[in-house]
């Protein structure tokens, strides 16, 4: 694969003493994360070009300082760097295609992937990366609406390390941290299902205890009072579990986006030894909850799932 000397960049330190040397950055797809994303871009001083296909979710970025595109082709004209936050495995070649079309290949940007979309999809996407003669790397993002806007993911990256090298920049501002998963593309979608696994399972084993102690004629918040500083402790089933018996879920992780990844989980553990049992069962608990009515709203509301 051909890589493109780095583009020419304009010393530049943030408050927080990041250099981030004028990268131009464009963001394809402004929904939650995407969104989040490129806001923590825009405060740490890179140039931000936004895209979204339903413009009206995009536009209000440019109150923050982003230049708004028309189409993907204009959005990548001038970018150093391409990060696709989009919802599946067909929203992301359509993209690929339309912006890896768009530059020659000397002077191609580099394709950060940082959209969920399994193993068959991504390797898809690296067979057309290919094709078209587009540097890609991936960069899956764990983390929800919270960390995305403040900097804070964990970034789980892989491929050339040249090539995540010269993404550094960019995952370093919107990560806390970044863990490379391997030097091909492909891995770093393997580590983000297995850590989405976890995140779908402790969820629901939230959920499930809540409702239990709920069901026996207790209080659910003692339950988070009794596992509270023990060894079984998680703050994450405090947060969630606050939410759940407010009975609020505004979406930080929209629940049809862990089942849509709870799907590219099966898919990618069939023909391997690992059992899809629990898998399946939690398809069935957040399918319930989504069929309810949840669907758009927050993981958390898998709690309903457990109702009646």
């Amino acid at each position: 694969m051909h890589q493109p000397a780095p583009a020419h960049r304009r010393g530049r330190t943030t408050a927080a003493g990041k250099e981030h040397q004028g990268m131009h950055v464009a963001v394809i797809g402004t929904g939650i994360m995407g969104g989040g994303v490129a806001r923590t871009l825009l405060r740490e001083g890179f140039d931000v070009t936004v895209w979204n296909r339903t413009r009206a979710k995009a536009e209000p970025l440019a109150d923050d300082g982003a230049r708004v595109a028309d189409t993907v082709a204009e959005a990548v004209a001038d970018a150093d760097v391409v990060v696709t936050v989009l919802f599946d495995g067909p929203a992301v070649l359509d993209v690929l295609r339309e912006g890896g079309r768009a530059r020659h290949s000397a002077d191609a940007p580099l394709w950060v992937q940082a959209s969920t979309i399994g193993t068959a999809a991504t390797a898809q996407v690296v067979d057309l990366a290919r094709e078209l003669d587009v540097p890609l790397v991936e960069a899956m993002m764990l983390g929800t609406k919270k960390p995305a806007e403040t900097g804070a993911l964990v970034m789980l990256a892989a491929g050339d390390p040249d090539l995540v090298a010269r993404a550094t920049p960019v995952l370093d501002a919107v990560g806390a941290k970044t863990v490379v998963a391997g030097t091909e593309v492909g891995q770093g979608t393997a580590l983000k299902l297995a850590a989405n696994a976890w995140i779908a399972s402790i969820t629901a084993a939230t959920a499930q205890s809540l409702a239990l102690t709920q069901a026996l004629g207790l209080d659910p918040r003692l339950f988070l009072d009794a596992i509270a500083g023990g060894q079984s402790d998680s703050q994450y089933a405090h947060v969630k579990g606050a939410t759940m018996i407010d009975g609020e879920y505004p979406a930080q992780f929209a629940l049809d986006g862990i089942r849509k990844d709870i799907d590219l989980m099966r898919e990618a553990a069939d023909g391997t030894p690992v059992d899809t049992g629990l898998l399946e069962a939690l398809a069935g608990l957040y399918g319930r909850a989504s069929d309810r009515g949840h669907g758009g709203d927050d993981i958390a509301a898998v709690r309903t799932g457990f109702d009646a």
